[in-house]
């Protein structure tokens, strides 16, 4: 590339999902380094608040109001940036979202709305975004996983498997742009102290109790400089590191049923179909046969 084709674009990190949680710590985190960031969400005073965090890290703030499941918003973040001559250096997604339940239960059009957002958006844009800077030599994907996406997780089914898919999807394009200046990196935090947990109804969950929370700061601190320094995985904190070890050693005949206990709650409706909570359905009868 050229001096004088240099000059026709500045580099951006854009994050989607910026407006709360780990974006807006990520985006942070950039902007303490003097990035122009692209902040993409829905919610303007989500945008507007993530913008004056920005700026008053060190950064300068563009924020696009973006419906993240219209089957042209990679296009129209596209043109977005070439209207204020920024190239997309470096790509943050994390925008997603989680509902716990039997699958049985849920509402099917919730359930696909994850599928939509948590795999095809973050696919979407990875896609869109991706060649260009390959062909720039530079920038990268840091993509949001999960801890849970390192088993299968009843009672959370899509969201498990969504996060599964992030980190699978991550793992695999590390090794294909490895050689060209560009880097994808999957960050893959245990419970952090966001809305998520209460919105997603994980909060609750016994599983979601045990482990310790993390801040977003602490977790966009490390997801940003695993990704600066290159690396495929980035697990925030030991309990983190241990949950992901355990879950890749135990046999799926252990630790499938357990996970699926500890995110049950009494009054969840009964995964059989019943429509009866578990509690009064098939939770009565093993109590009464000495499981519970």
């Amino acid at each position: 590339m050229t001096d004088e084709q240099r000059e026709i674009w500045r580099p951006a990190v854009v994050v989607v999902g910026a407006s709360r949680g780990i974006g807006r710590a990520i985006a942070k985190v950039a902007a303490r380094e003097g990035a122009t960031v692209v902040l993409v969400a829905r919610s303007l005073d989500g945008l507007a608040a993530a913008a004056n965090d920005v700026k008053t890290a060190g950064g300068q703030a563009f924020t696009l109001s973006l419906d993240l499941l219209a089957s042209d918003a990679s296009t129209r973040l596209q043109d977005f940036l070439t209207a204020n001559g920024l190239a997309c250096d470096v790509l943050v997604n994390s925008a997603g979202y989680g509902l716990r339940g039997p699958a049985t239960t849920l509402p099917i059009a919730d359930q696909l709305g994850m599928v939509d957002l948590n795999i095809r958006a973050l696919t979407d844009m990875t896609l869109h975004f991706l060649p260009g800077m390959v062909a720039r030599g530079r920038g990268g994907v840091l993509n949001l996983g999960s801890i849970a996406g390192f088993t299968p997780g009843p009672n959370m089914a899509l969201y498990y498997a969504s996060k599964a898919f992030v980190r699978s999807f991550s793992e695999a394009l590390h090794q294909e742009v490895r050689s060209t200046g560009v880097t994808v990196t999957c960050v893959a935090p245990g419970p952090v102290s966001t809305e998520f947990l209460e919105r997603s109804g994980a909060g609750r969950a016994a599983l979601f109790k045990i482990l310790p929370k993390l801040s977003s700061d602490y977790v966009a601190e490390r997801s940003w400089r695993g990704f600066k320094s290159g690396r495929r995985l980035v697990v925030p904190g030991f309990s983190a590191k241990l949950v992901a070890f355990v879950a890749s050693a135990l046999p799926s005949a252990v630790k499938v049923p357990l996970i699926g206990r500890l995110q049950r709650r009494s009054r969840d409706l009964c995964p059989c179909g019943s429509g009866k909570p578990f509690k009064e359905c098939c939770g009565s009868r093993q109590t009464r046969r000495g499981v519970a």
